[in-house]
């Protein structure tokens, strides 16, 4: 089934060109049948691009998705104002609505603190007001952190050096639906200067890892089994009421996607680190393959389909009753 986007979305035809199907708005108005309803938060500089990475794990679903553009007021770019004009609204626009999911991007923050960061106070405002407006939300990579610190006030740790490249993770709750069918290791692209421990996650009782690792150097999976260490850094954990999805890490890029930052810093004239277990040989030259996108697939069409889909109500606009919690039977774990 497809998404549904506005027809002028640059991405519309960048994923009409891979044969996914991207419904027009007019036959959309023209189905009888109720959407899923998802926001997406995008904090990223690079707007367009980061849209038709998210989209292009959205669209392989068997599930109708109405997508709607978030952005903030504090955190826009002056080079893509008439872009973010036409196709995304503000808080203000969309205060009373109310969504089944929402997806808040990561953002190429430099500080440490995250009450030094300028649009800080209206990301804040964001996640207050997704608590009564949104059924599940989920969070990547740098807005992981800063989620799952607003709520639950869990602080991340900084790394001696920025984490960049491909690393292995081992999946722990092997029960929890958003994980079926994703292997026992499972790479994934990371791009972090801070990590958040699994210790601290299980030592607070409306939160449990899901899958934990990744690791420099644990390449093989009974090092990374047999390593008490190597599990205190998270890649996806979730609130056990399942309204919240944190994802350290970065499951929508491509294969392409940290080559094109890599040469973007190289052009810039920035100090270009080049990303572990990424390039063959690590020859920057050589071409990457992607080892992570299937896993990544199914984490998203998972949260999708089981978390949002099957969870929420009919009538979205009964979210203004109160959401339906874990004792009710709506959410499966």
């Amino acid at each position: 089934m497809p998404i549904r986007i506005p027809d002028t979305l640059p991405a519309t035809g960048v994923l009409e060109s891979e044969n996914i199907f991207v419904m027009t708005e007019y036959r959309a108005i023209h189905q009888d049948i109720r959407p899923l309803r998802v926001l997406i938060l995008n904090l990223m500089p690079t707007k367009i691009e980061t849209e038709t990475l998210i989209l292009r794990k959205l669209s392989n679903s068997p599930l109708q998705v109405d997508i709607e553009l978030l952005r903030t007021d504090s955190n826009s770019f002056d080079n893509q104002m008439e872009h973010m004009r036409d196709f995304y609204v503000t808080l203000d626009e969309i205060r009373n609505k109310h969504y089944d999911g929402m997806i808040v991007t990561g953002s190429p923050v430099k500080t440490q603190s995250f009450e030094e960061v300028s649009f800080w106070p209206e990301l804040c405002e964001i996640f207050d007001w997704a608590k009564e407006h949104v059924f599940s939300t989920f969070y990547i990579s740098w807005s992981a952190q800063a989620g799952i610190y607003h709520h639950y006030g869990i602080k991340n740790h900084q790394l001696p050096e920025k984490k960049l490249g491909i690393f292995p993770h081992q999946v722990v709750k092997h029960s929890s639906p958003l994980v079926r069918g994703v292997n026992d290791l499972v790479w994934a692209p990371r791009a972090q200067a801070a990590f958040i421990s699994a210790a601290d996650i299980e030592a607070h009782p409306e939160l449990e890892p899901i899958i934990v690792g990744g690791w420099e150097g644990l390449t093989n999976f009974k090092e990374l089994a047999g390593n008490s260490g190597a599990n205190d850094d998270v890649y996806i954990a979730k609130s056990t009421d399942s309204r919240h999805f944190f994802v350290f890490g970065h499951p929508e890029y491509e294969a392409d996607t940290l080559a094109l930052q890599y040469q973007r810093d190289l052009e810039a004239g920035n100090e270009a680190v080049i990303p572990k277990n990424y390039f063959p040989g690590d020859d920057p030259t050589a071409k990457p393959c992607a080892v992570w996108r299937s896993d990544a697939q199914l984490i998203y069409t998972n949260w999708l389909n089981y978390y949002v889909y099957q969870a929420t109500p009919y009538d979205i606009d009964s979210l203004t009753m109160g959401f339906p919690n874990k004792d009710n039977g709506r959410f499966l774990f």
